[in-house]
């Protein structure tokens, strides 16, 4: 194959699956010993890694760009996200731009303000077509979002960009799939419409047969085919990146089974943490947002969060640190990460504004002894074996007391000793589940139902 070759995942709706099939065609494709990047021109999300740059430094992308590199058997690298925006309210967002922090946008100056990004996204696309056989990009909720079409440069802003080919994917177990795609076409201008070259179905549960009679009428009518039925698969979940994702890794109900129950943030970010602690079979996790909830739990997790002083507010509104607190009181164990970890020390500071509001200072839940102040400064860096750090925070004091912990660190129960560690010394769990081998056995299942379900073959014709 020609080295420069791209293809755009779309998708008729957010959480669709196009961070699936993005995924699944990156591993099905490096298989077959293509070099393959993956690309995503903007994403937002609270859930990112920590990546190295060319010259030794850290940066930060999405997680699922990290994932589909490691799908793919490549490096991460900032250019393979080169705009990530982080939510931090309901208007504003904070700009990670080439994977180093670059101011906020807001929904005032939404259309103005993204319009400088598109030439960095643009600028990290054509970089990724020079250096590899195939970019695999996937696109950001729906091609459709008409009222976004004079700024986009994620969707077909991106494929009009470099005539990219296009496949646009949609999730038939929410229904409405064949409407959505009919829909979809129509709603853009021809010379967008050009360059949609067929569909893609995901979660499909049932006979196959049932829905050719359908898919046959809509290549009928809109002239593009659709290139595979992806199946619903009970054990395919991938680093979860989407909050609309947060449904928890529930155990089967038996007896010993210990309950992890995981705080559920307005801004929580990097719930990933928890992954790993789903994989284990005598653990049953999941995310919480009542206080009555967290009384029969075994654990419970704090965990990130991009606005820690507001979601701190929030905690004490519903009543969660009394219940917290409580937990911990009768000498059960509480682990808290990151912005979580900072919630439990005493003090909370922000003399510069960093999380929007000057001067504010808070008593945290006064379970560590722990101060926090905020900087402008972002702290990035990578952790060996496993684990990462992302925060403003500058935290000082102790990250124990009895059986509450703290960490700065995300992704530290991904290293599979670490884990068994703690959860033997917090719970007196052992151990069974291997994290790097669980996701790698959840790549490979997805470049099997890739292989198998998605024309492949085609799909790399588009790309010619």
């Amino acid at each position: 194959m020609s080295r420069g070759a791209a293809l755009l995942v779309a998708g008729m709706t957010s959480d669709a699956g196009k961070s699936v099939v993005t995924t699944g065609l990156c591993r099905a494709f490096a298989r077959r010993g293509i070099r393959v990047a993956p690309y995503k021109a903007q994403n937002m999300s609270n859930n990112s890694m920590v990546v190295t740059g060319p010259a030794g430094e850290p940066g930060e992308i999405g997680r699922a760009q990290w994932v589909q590199a490691i799908a793919a058997g490549v490096t991460p690298e900032a250019a393979m996200n080169p705009v990530l925006l982080k939510p931090g309210s309901d208007r504003r967002s904070h700009v990670v731009r080439m994977g180093q922090p670059a101011g906020e946008v807001s929904s005032r100056n939404w259309q103005e303000g993204r319009a400088h990004l598109a030439e960095t996204a643009f600028a990290a696309f054509d970089d990724l077509r020079s250096r590899f056989d195939l970019v695999v990009a996937e696109g950001a909720g729906s091609p459709a979002e008409i009222n976004l079409r004079s700024s986009d440069y994620v969707n077909m802003g991106l494929a009009r960009h470099g005539d990219v080919p296009t496949i646009v994917v949609g999730d038939i177990d929410r229904g409405g799939w064949f409407a959505s795609a009919y829909g979809t076409l129509m709603l853009l201008d021809a010379a967008d419409q050009a360059l949609i070259k067929g569909y893609v179905v995901n979660r499909f549960r049932g006979d196959v047969d049932l829905l050719r009679p359908g898919l046959a009428d809509l290549e009928r009518r809109t002239g593009r085919p659709t290139y595979g039925v992806l199946p619903w698969h009970p054990d395919l979940w991938l680093d979860s990146e989407d909050a609309l994702d947060l449904a928890g890794r529930r155990a089967d109900a038996r007896a010993g089974v210990r309950k992890v129950a995981v705080v559920r943030l307005p801004r929580i970010s990097n719930f990933t943490d928890v992954d790993a602690l789903g994989l284990e079979p005598a653990l049953d996790v999941e995310f919480v947002s009542d206080p009555a909830r967290l009384a029969d739990a075994d654990l419970i997790v704090l965990p990130g969060t991009r606005a820690t002083l507001a979601d701190l507010a929030w905690v004490r509104e519903r009543g969660l640190d009394i219940a917290i607190q409580r937990h911990a009181a009768a000498g059960r164990p509480v682990l808290g990460i990151c912005g979580g970890c900072q919630m439990l020390g005493r003090r909370i500071e922000d003399p510069d504004g960093t999380e929007g509001t000057v001067g504010a200072a808070v008593d945290g839940l006064g379970l560590l002894d722990l101060t926090t102040r905020f900087a402008a400064e972002k702290r990035l860096a990578l952790h060996e074996p496993a684990g990462y750090e992302i925060h403003h925070g500058r935290t000082t004091g102790a990250t124990t007391n009895g059986t509450v912990t703290g960490t700065m660190v995300h992704g530290g129960l991904e290293d599979d000793a670490a884990r068994a560690a703690y959860l033997a010394a917090s719970l007196g769990v052992t151990s069974t589940a291997s994290f790097p081998a669980a996701r790698a056995a959840r790549l490979d299942l997805l470049g099997d139902l890739v292989e198998e379900h998605l024309d492949l073959d085609a799909i790399l014709e588009l790309t010619r």
